[in-house]
């Protein structure tokens, strides 16, 4: 197709070089059509224009899916039009259907934005969709690109908790730099993430009860207790609990007791008068 430099015809034997190899470089659109279709060619010049009008930065190859049924059905095409965008040697997203322009923009500034910043828009993305394999992969490659950007772990932290790999989730916040560690945003997830997951292999409280009374200083048994405490919605308890460990040894678990009443501060809200009593006895311990 000679409409645009940056517009291209699929085959079986260009497809591997044109779609996937270059797919490394940049986005690559892969326009799934047939000439038995007529929103097809509603979509087509649309797309076409939109190739020259970014100019390079996106591929735009057509694929004739009447004579490559057999790409169509490696990639899942079951009703054309379809648009699978490739990036990186996968498909990071799909439209079905001739959608409006808008649509083709906005997932295509995600690519445009950076690699990083793309893989991070992409991955939140098919979390939201359900591609839950698709997401992990694109959070990880986009930590891996840019590891001072704290948003990344952070997303993918809650991606591993919400499907139930909470001890994956801290794995993943405890392997950061210790700086990074310590920037609020991080402590605070990683404080409720780990009350969470304390909470859901804590002992009984009769057992914890009977620490504290032979060993009143057992920090373990007291954070133990107060995700127990937390999960019952007994607040009161468990931020008394924080506090005693706050107070103790802010070395504890990298001071996971101030860390845990801050987290809790940002739940309850400012105006709770939890809040502003524990809060102020925080400040009156650590000064």
């Amino acid at each position: 197709m000679s409409l645009s430099p940056y517009v291209f015809d699929a085959s079986a034997e260009n497809f591997n070089r044109l779609v996937l190899e270059n797919s490394h470089k940049g986005p690559v659109l892969v326009h799934f059509w047939t000439p038995k279709a007529g929103p097809c060619f509603i979509l087509m010049p649309r797309l076409v224009k939109l190739a020259a009008e970014y100019g390079g930065k996106f591929l735009l190859v057509m694929l004739n899916t009447d004579e490559l049924p057999e790409l169509a059905r490696r990639f899942g095409v079951t009703s054309v039009p379809t648009v699978k965008f490739f990036w990186r040697g996968e498909v990071a997203h799909t439209i079905h259907g001739a959608d409006p322009d808008s649509s083709f923009r906005e997932v295509l500034d995600r690519f445009i934005a950076g690699d990083a910043n793309r893989a991070h828009a992409l991955g939140v993305a098919a979390w939201q969709a359900g591609n839950i394999q698709q997401a992990r992969m694109l959070l990880a490659n986009a930590a891996m690109a840019e590891p001072d950007n704290l948003a990344i772990p952070r997303d993918l932290a809650k991606l591993l908790w919400a499907e139930g790999e909470g001890e994956q989730a801290l794995k993943l916040l405890d392997s950061l730099p210790p700086d990074a560690r310590a920037e609020p945003e991080i402590a605070r997830l990683h404080a409720h993430l780990s009350l969470a997951e304390t909470a859901r292999r804590a002992p009984p409280l009769a057992e914890l009860d009977a620490r504290l009374a032979h060993d009143s200083n057992d920090l373990d048994a007291r954070y133990q207790r107060a995700a127990v405490l937390l999960a019952a919605d007994e607040f009161a308890g468990a931020l008394e609990e924080l506090l005693f460990i706050a107070r103790t040894d802010r070395g504890f678990r990298h001071d996971i007791g101030r860390t845990s009443l801050l987290a809790l501060f940002d739940l309850l809200g400012s105006a709770h008068p939890l809040t502003r009593q524990y809060r102020q006895a925080l400040s009156e311990a650590l000064h």
